[in-house]
């Protein structure tokens, strides 16, 4: 009894002496800490935010209602002169890509008729035909560059060639049995006018080429 009685007599001795050291201790860290760190409850930071919200942009322009309707949109002036040689900027190289397609077929066909010998009058009756359509692009294209093509350039002194040869041909039906045995008359014998239409017919063949290139 008396060991229990000096048991409790030295622990309430002990008991203050190590809480005053404790105490110490908590004082010296928490000095040593302070200013390194941070002391104290974290604030509510789900008050202060907010949560992000979908922005929406308003169109510079209000659209207009039945834009896309087919029926209150105006029809393109197709007919109109002004819509089709400066909104659609036509070149003017394309009028002569036609006008030159346009020829190749009378081309072809007054060299059909070189090629089988053909009777004059047919002969002549195309002939007129390819230098009349030649004379008409001679006076439209004149000053124009287009002038300046080879297959124009080509057209032109064939027309002039194929007018020559008309005349040769229509001249010797009526001048040849007179003119047979005179120097002039040379001119107008057959073996000459072949030898004058073999010449044309390569000509018309390379013009031919040269217009076909123009495609």
């Amino acid at each position: 009894m008396k060991k229990f009685i000096v048991c409790l007599i030295l622990l309430s001795v002990a008991i203050p002496s190590e809480a005053a050291f404790w105490n110490r201790k908590d004082k010296t860290l928490e000095k040593e800490l302070q200013g390194k760190g941070y002391a104290g409850n974290l604030p509510a930071i789900e008050n202060n935010t907010e949560k992000r919200k979908t922005k929406t942009s308003k169109p510079a322009f209000d659209s207009l209602e039945g834009f896309d309707n087919p029926a209150d949109l105006k029809p393109v002036p197709k007919d109109n002169p002004a819509f089709i040689d400066i909104i659609q900027k036509k070149d003017k190289a394309s009028q002569y890509v036609n006008d030159a397609n346009n020829m190749i077929p009378m081309m072809e066909k007054l060299l059909d008729c070189l090629e089988d010998d053909a009777p004059l009058q047919l002969f002549v009756s195309r002939a007129n035909l390819v230098t009349m359509n030649a004379d008409y692009l001679n006076e439209k294209y004149s000053g124009q560059p287009e002038s300046y093509y080879e297959s124009f350039k080509k057209l032109q002194e064939v027309s002039g060639y194929i007018k020559s040869i008309v005349t040769l041909r229509q001249e010797a039906v009526t001048y040849q049995r007179y003119l047979a045995y005179t120097e002039s008359g040379s001119i107008y014998n057959p073996e000459n006018i072949a030898q004058q239409l073999e010449y044309l017919k390569e000509e018309v063949n390379s013009s031919i080429l040269l217009l076909r290139e123009e495609e």
